[in-house]
């Protein structure tokens, strides 16, 4: 099979010649450049055409983006400048001005010009799936669905605070993100049906810490889920798969995510008790397997585990999903530093061992 008929099969929920592997978070430079086959020099003078060379050399089916750092001696694509810690540059009383001058649901979703968006997003697709050649260009669309977390708008406790003291303003929050969700989701799903995007999508927020959600769950039930269910419609009338991104213990909220139209997760941190062998137990709303796209943790495995224990895990996901889940061979998050290349070497070989 070529690349998209492999993952187009998989994303069928149907079984492939082999299990596809999704590339694009490798966050190491000098990864990318020795498997490219360049210096870090031609590396930074082009790092979308190297790495989408590297990407090739490993035999990546498709590329959920292109991870490039922000600058030169790091691997982040956030620093200490640019993420959203708890001080907020806002007061509370501006935070909640700012909520109240937002429009509503139907205003934002009335005024929505899809012609122009749709233009704009269909050329970035076709141009990067040109530069990508067989490999299937899939960016996660982060924000599709719905939002529940504003702290990167208002700080951590000025967000907090809304959510705890302010509910109106916190339902309202909800509601917005739902909208612009929606709005994304329409455009996405025009590009499913115009064959520019493949039938599944990453996508999804992170809600939980380690310890689990940071908002109530019930909260989030009452109040996040018919605003998800409202940014999933598009999506899944297209047949398009919302494949959930699970940073930390998502056990608590999997049942609402799958009950709002998710159908699948991706991850995830064994550490948080989010193992593959829980994950596929779970079923869609409607009764199907879950699509996957993991499970491979950049915590705990890929950083210490030799190649050969990492081969041993790659073909223990494939045993776990047989007939379970759809498998797409996938990380838990960004490939840093700390990763052995001879580790992402070994992820591909392991899967490449089932070509038929």
């Amino acid at each position: 099979m070529k690349p998209r008929e492999r993952l187009e099969t998989a994303f069928r929920l149907q079984e492939p010649d082999r299990t596809p592997i999704l590339g694009g978070w490798i966050a190491c430079p000098e990864h990318i450049a020795t498997l490219a086959g360049v210096d870090e020099s031609a590396y930074w003078d082009d790092p979308v055409s190297v790495s989408l060379d590297a990407y090739r050399a490993l035999g990546s089916d498709g590329l959920i983006g292109v991870f490039v750092p922000r600058k030169r001696d790091d691997f982040r694509c956030v620093d200490h400048e640019t993420y959203q810690k708890a001080v907020s540059v806002l007061s509370l009383q501006e935070a909640l001005d700012r909520v109240d001058a937002m429009p509503e649901a139907d205003e934002i979703e009335d005024s929505f010009d899809f012609e122009a968006h749709y233009a704009e997003f269909s050329r970035s697709l076709r141009q990067m799936q040109q530069r990508c050649g067989a490999m299937v260009w899939m960016p996660a669309q982060w924000s599709s669905g719905a939002r529940v977390n504003w702290y990167g708008e208002f700080g951590y406790e000025n967000f907090f605070y809304i959510v705890g003291a302010y509910p109106e303003r916190a339902r309202k929050l909800m509601r917005v993100g739902g909208a612009h969700g929606h709005c994304v989701g329409r455009l996405l799903a025009r590009a499913v049906r115009d064959g520019l995007y493949p039938r599944a999508v990453l996508m999804g927020e992170d809600i939980c810490t380690q310890r689990g959600p940071m908002v109530s769950p019930a909260f989030l039930e009452e109040h996040y889920l018919p605003a998800l269910a409202h940014g999933l419609e598009p999506l899944l009338e297209a047949g398009c798969r919302p494949v959930w991104h699970s940073d930390g213990d998502v056990r608590p909220l999997m049942d609402m995510l799958l009950e709002a139209g998710v159908q699948g997760f991706q991850g995830f941190q064994p550490e948080c008790g989010m193992t593959l062998e829980m994950v596929v137990q779970k079923r869609t709303r409607d009764g199907e397997p879950l699509l996957v796209f993991g499970p491979l943790a950049v915590t705990t495995e890929l950083p210490v585990c030799s190649p050969e224990e990492i081969r041993q895990k790659v073909r223990r996901a494939r045993d776990v999903c047989a007939g379970r889940a759809s498998l797409v061979m996938f990380t838990s998050n960004t490939i840093n530093p700390d990763v052995p290349l001879e580790n992402i070497i070994a992820i591909h070989e392991a899967v490449r061992e089932s070509d038929r």
